[in-house]
Protein backbone atom coordinates (compact mmCIF):
# COMPACT_ATOMS: atom_id res chain seq x y z
CA UNK A 1 0.00 0.00 0.00
CA UNK A 2 1.41 3.48 -0.97
CA UNK A 3 2.17 5.94 1.72
CA UNK A 4 -0.27 8.95 2.85
CA UNK A 5 1.05 12.45 1.79
CA UNK A 6 -0.61 15.80 2.21
CA UNK A 7 0.14 18.68 0.06
CA UNK A 8 0.25 22.23 0.98
CA UNK A 9 -2.85 24.25 -1.42
CA UNK A 10 -1.32 25.19 -4.57
CA UNK A 11 -2.99 27.34 -7.13
CA UNK A 12 -3.02 25.20 -10.05
CA UNK A 13 -5.74 23.13 -8.34
CA UNK A 14 -9.09 25.05 -9.45
CA UNK A 15 -7.40 25.20 -13.11
CA UNK A 16 -6.63 21.25 -12.75
CA UNK A 17 -10.24 21.05 -11.82
CA UNK A 18 -11.77 23.23 -14.66
CA UNK A 19 -9.73 21.04 -17.30
CA UNK A 20 -11.48 17.57 -15.59
CA UNK A 21 -14.87 19.63 -15.68
CA UNK A 22 -14.54 20.32 -19.61
CA UNK A 23 -14.16 16.37 -20.23
CA UNK A 24 -16.81 15.42 -18.45
CA UNK A 25 -19.00 17.75 -20.09
CA UNK A 26 -18.11 16.27 -23.25
CA UNK A 27 -18.75 12.71 -22.16
CA UNK A 28 -22.54 13.51 -20.22
CA UNK A 29 -23.52 16.05 -22.89
CA UNK A 30 -26.18 16.90 -24.00
CA UNK A 31 -28.07 15.65 -20.80
CA UNK A 32 -25.49 17.48 -18.80
CA UNK A 33 -24.31 16.71 -15.33
CA UNK A 34 -23.48 18.83 -12.70
CA UNK A 35 -19.89 18.69 -11.98
CA UNK A 36 -18.53 20.07 -8.84
CA UNK A 37 -15.03 20.27 -7.19
CA UNK A 38 -15.20 18.41 -3.60
CA UNK A 39 -12.76 17.48 -1.25
CA UNK A 40 -9.57 18.83 0.08
CA UNK A 41 -8.16 20.39 -3.38
CA UNK A 42 -11.88 22.60 -3.37
CA UNK A 43 -10.93 24.11 -0.34
CA UNK A 44 -8.37 27.43 -0.95
CA UNK A 45 -5.73 27.08 1.64
CA UNK A 46 -6.30 23.33 2.83
CA UNK A 47 -4.00 21.04 2.65
CA UNK A 48 -4.48 17.84 0.71
CA UNK A 49 -3.59 14.88 -0.67
CA UNK A 50 -2.53 14.99 -4.10
CA UNK A 51 -6.17 14.01 -5.58
CA UNK A 52 -8.80 16.26 -7.42
CA UNK A 53 -12.07 14.87 -5.88
CA UNK A 54 -15.02 15.43 -8.87
CA UNK A 55 -18.89 15.36 -7.81
CA UNK A 56 -20.84 14.54 -11.02
CA UNK A 57 -24.45 15.08 -10.44
CA UNK A 58 -26.45 12.74 -12.40
CA UNK A 59 -30.42 11.99 -13.04
CA UNK A 60 -30.36 8.49 -11.44
CA UNK A 61 -27.35 5.69 -11.50
CA UNK A 62 -28.02 4.20 -15.12
CA UNK A 63 -26.81 7.14 -16.53
CA UNK A 64 -23.33 6.83 -14.67
CA UNK A 65 -23.30 3.52 -15.99
CA UNK A 66 -24.27 4.16 -19.12
CA UNK A 67 -21.35 6.38 -19.71
CA UNK A 68 -18.86 3.67 -18.30
CA UNK A 69 -16.99 3.49 -22.02
CA UNK A 70 -16.65 6.96 -22.53
CA UNK A 71 -15.07 7.67 -19.03
CA UNK A 72 -12.89 4.46 -19.70
CA UNK A 73 -11.76 6.42 -22.76
CA UNK A 74 -10.64 9.41 -20.57
CA UNK A 75 -8.79 7.26 -18.64
CA UNK A 76 -11.36 6.48 -15.60
CA UNK A 77 -11.23 3.14 -14.62
CA UNK A 78 -14.82 2.31 -13.16
CA UNK A 79 -14.60 0.36 -9.31
CA UNK A 80 -17.25 -1.46 -8.42
CA UNK A 81 -15.49 -2.80 -5.45
CA UNK A 82 -16.48 0.36 -3.57
CA UNK A 83 -20.45 0.08 -4.01
CA UNK A 84 -21.04 -2.80 -1.14
CA UNK A 85 -19.25 0.56 0.83
CA UNK A 86 -21.96 3.31 -0.85
CA UNK A 87 -24.44 1.85 -3.12
CA UNK A 88 -25.58 5.04 -4.04
CA UNK A 89 -22.16 6.52 -6.11
CA UNK A 90 -20.54 5.35 -9.00
CA UNK A 91 -17.08 5.48 -8.49
CA UNK A 92 -14.32 6.05 -10.92
CA UNK A 93 -10.19 6.32 -10.63
CA UNK A 94 -7.67 8.02 -12.73
CA UNK A 95 -4.14 8.13 -12.38
CA UNK A 96 -2.21 11.05 -12.30
CA UNK A 97 -1.50 12.79 -15.97
CA UNK A 98 -1.55 15.89 -16.87
CA UNK A 99 -3.44 16.72 -13.47
CA UNK A 100 -3.77 14.98 -9.90
CA UNK A 101 -5.09 11.61 -9.84
CA UNK A 102 -8.75 12.57 -9.86
CA UNK A 103 -11.16 10.25 -7.89
CA UNK A 104 -14.88 10.39 -9.76
CA UNK A 105 -17.65 10.30 -7.58
CA UNK A 106 -21.41 9.52 -9.70
CA UNK A 107 -24.07 10.26 -7.58
CA UNK A 108 -27.98 11.81 -8.40
CA UNK A 109 -28.00 15.31 -8.07
CA UNK A 110 -29.71 16.47 -5.15
CA UNK A 111 -29.54 13.46 -3.75
CA UNK A 112 -28.74 13.04 0.77
CA UNK A 113 -25.17 12.46 -0.62
CA UNK A 114 -24.69 15.06 -3.72
CA UNK A 115 -25.84 17.74 -0.35
CA UNK A 116 -23.76 16.17 2.29
CA UNK A 117 -20.55 16.44 -0.52
CA UNK A 118 -21.40 20.22 -1.20
CA UNK A 119 -22.20 20.91 2.17
CA UNK A 120 -18.96 20.01 3.94
CA UNK A 121 -17.06 21.71 0.67
CA UNK A 122 -18.72 24.82 1.51
CA UNK A 123 -18.67 25.03 5.01
CA UNK A 124 -14.69 24.34 4.59
CA UNK A 125 -14.94 27.43 2.38
CA UNK A 126 -16.67 29.63 4.08
CA UNK A 127 -15.43 29.29 7.78
CA UNK A 128 -11.67 29.48 8.14
CA UNK A 129 -11.63 28.13 11.98
CA UNK A 130 -13.08 24.89 10.40
CA UNK A 131 -10.95 24.66 7.96
CA UNK A 132 -7.46 25.22 9.76
CA UNK A 133 -9.13 22.78 12.69
CA UNK A 134 -10.06 20.26 9.67
CA UNK A 135 -6.29 20.94 7.93
CA UNK A 136 -4.93 20.00 11.86
CA UNK A 137 -6.71 16.87 12.13
CA UNK A 138 -5.80 15.61 8.80
CA UNK A 139 -1.81 16.27 9.98
CA UNK A 140 -2.19 14.53 13.01
CA UNK A 141 -3.92 11.32 11.14
CA UNK A 142 -1.42 11.16 7.98
CA UNK A 143 1.15 10.78 10.69
CA UNK A 144 -0.67 7.98 12.79
CA UNK A 145 -2.27 6.07 9.24
CA UNK A 146 0.56 7.15 6.93
CA UNK A 147 0.37 3.15 5.75
CA UNK A 148 -3.31 3.08 5.79
CA UNK A 149 -5.64 5.01 3.69
CA UNK A 150 -9.01 3.19 5.08
CA UNK A 151 -8.46 4.33 8.85
CA UNK A 152 -7.35 8.00 7.74
CA UNK A 153 -10.67 8.23 5.83
CA UNK A 154 -12.28 6.94 8.84
CA UNK A 155 -10.70 8.64 11.57
CA UNK A 156 -11.93 11.48 9.48
CA UNK A 157 -15.52 10.42 9.88
CA UNK A 158 -16.48 11.91 13.05
CA UNK A 159 -15.03 15.60 11.95
CA UNK A 160 -16.90 15.14 8.58
CA UNK A 161 -20.14 14.03 10.44
CA UNK A 162 -20.03 16.62 13.36
CA UNK A 163 -19.65 19.59 10.26
CA UNK A 164 -22.29 18.41 8.58
CA UNK A 165 -24.56 18.31 11.54
CA UNK A 166 -23.61 21.72 12.06
CA UNK A 167 -24.57 22.84 8.92
CA UNK A 168 -27.58 21.10 8.59
CA UNK A 169 -29.05 22.71 11.71
CA UNK A 170 -27.62 26.09 10.63
CA UNK A 171 -30.10 26.02 7.49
Amino acid sequence: MSQLRLLEYHDSWPEQFQHVAAELAAVFAPRGAAVEHIGSTAVPGLCAKPVLDVLAGVDSLREADDHRHALASLGFTYRAEYEDQVPERRYFVRAEAQTLRVHLHCVVRGSRLWRQHIAFRDVLRHRPEVMREYAALKRSLVLLHEDNKSAYTEAKAPFITRVLAGAASAA
